[in-house]
């Protein structure tokens, strides 16, 4: 039987959502995607839950979306459910990166609120390459945080750099050991948790809404371009 795609891990008020295809380095299909999508609805209705923290099992964080079957309209439905999901959700979102992050990965990275990059982190965009477009709201959430013509070479060259690079870019907070990942990652969304849940909240809300303003115009943008060109991501 083949093992969940998704791990669920739950540490007082802190969830722990694990991708979990490593043979496959967490590339994204439907189940997964179903998983974490379903798993993020569930927890906005629960109370219980004041952060949650995303990671990957395995030697990759998330290598982009499983090219081994052609793209569908479903696949880019759901990737972009997810992605909205993190972005909208009541609860702060901690990311905790290691080895490849690529893709539509590196998109639902740069959906959570906060990232902790392993030092083994490796970053790229290949998108341009290989004749589709990027998903995740990343035409916007990329500019928002390194602005439009660095955002503009690292979709077209679709260059790969390191999680130094990405520090300086500013695309995530702290940079650490790995084998300290999980450990400095718990901790922060454990403090996180332990904020008043209306104030998180509203500090994750309205940081959004002035500061990714047209999420939702990138998102509707995306999905026509990913049509014209042929979905993927």
């Amino acid at each position: 039987m083949p093992a969940t795609p998704l791990l669920l891990d739950r540490d007082g008020g802190v969830l722990t959502l694990t991708l979990n295809r490593p043979d496959k380095l967490n590339t994204i299909h439907n189940p997964l995607a179903e998983a974490l999508l379903d798993a993020l609805r569930l927890a906005a209705t629960d109370p219980a839950v004041r952060a949650i923290r995303l990671r990957g099992q395995g030697r990759a964080f998330c290598a982009g979306r499983d090219v081994s079957a052609p793209p569908t309209d479903r696949d880019l439905e759901l990737v972009q459910a997810v992605s909205r999901a993190i972005v909208t959700h009541r609860c702060p979102v901690v990311a905790a990166v290691h080895g490849w992050t690529v893709g539509a990965g590196f998109e639902w990275m740069m959906n959570a609120d906060t990232v902790f990059a392993a030092t083994d982190t490796r970053f790229k965009l290949p998108e341009a390459s290989l004749g589709v477009f990027v998903t995740g709201g990343l035409v916007a959430t990329l500019p928002a945080a390194i602005g439009p013509m660095r955002a503009k070479a690292l979709t077209l060259l679709g260059d790969a750099f390191d999680a130094q690079q990405a520090l300086a870019w500013g695309l995530v907070y702290r940079c650490v050991p790995v084998d300290e990942l999980d450990a400095v990652s718990l901790a922060a969304a454990r403090q996180i948790a332990a904020l008043a849940p209306e104030v998180a909240s509203a500090f994750k809300r309205v940081l959004n809404q002035i500061g990714l303003d047209g999420f939702d115009r990138a998102i509707a943008a995306e999905n026509n371009v990913q049509r014209s060109l042929g979905r993927g991501a």
